[in-house]
């Protein structure tokens, strides 16, 4: 996958699961399972994401800036849904059970199970 930007991949925004991830001032990484995830412009093509403002990873999103977000396949196990929408990042460190790479923008890309990504 590359990170240059290709319009098609907003085809692939729907309701459905995604990972969010982001990472910390000091450099952290967290993410989180969101199942709202819209597009909010064109052109420029940009993109938004409802995240829950007690959890670690909207903090993190607060402090770098920054986020992205992995379109989640249909058929991602329960155990990965688990891992990522059921624990939190302040008890486990989720990236570290999961394929990533980091992006240019310092956030961490979750690679499994993902159809495409999105800088946020």
């Amino acid at each position: 996958m590359s990170e240059r930007f290709d319009p098609r991949t907003l085809w692939n925004i729907s309701y459905g699961f995604y990972v969010v991830t982001s990472h910390s001032a000091d450099g952290k990484l967290n993410g989180q399972i969101a199942n709202s995830v819209f597009q909010v412009t064109a052109e420029p093509p940009q993109i938004a994401a409802a995240i829950n403002k007690g959890n670690l990873t909207h903090r993190y999103i607060e402090e770098s800036g920054v986020f992205t977000v992995s379109v989640l396949a249909q058929e991602v196990p329960i155990a990965f849904i688990g891992l990522f929408g059921f624990s939190s990042g302040r008890d486990v460190d989720k990236l570290s059970q999961v394929n990533y790479k980091t992006s240019t923008i310092g956030a961490p890309i979750v690679l499994d199970y993902a159809l495409c990504f999105f800088r946020g």
